[in-house]
């Protein structure tokens, strides 16, 4: 039992959840006359953060970590990342 190893970080109050959202350089915007709502960009999104509200994709900017997947992967190029200081 003394040799046991953790995979994920755990102390006093369980295991932590990292502030990804600290990380971001860039955020992705949706623009919604190019985006058809399939869910693809949510599917590849490796911290959950975009979500469907109703019929339209929403980005959650709590955990987003601004890798770009997303935008990388949606078949009309709706995504844009743009530079937390606003310029593309």
């Amino acid at each position: 039992m003394g040799d046991r190893k953790y995979i994920t970080p755990v102390g006093d109050e369980g295991i932590y959840v990292l502030d990804t959202a600290s990380w971001r350089n860039f955020r992705p915007v949706i623009n919604r006359d190019k985006c058809i709502s399939c869910g693809i960009c949510s599917a590849y999104c490796p911290v959950n953060s975009i979500y469907r509200e109703g019929k339209q994709i929403e980005i959650s900017m709590k955990y987003c970590k601004g890798c770009g997947i997303c935008a990388n992967e949606c078949p009309k190029k709706a995504i844009d990342m743009i530079s937390e200081g606003g310029e593309k």
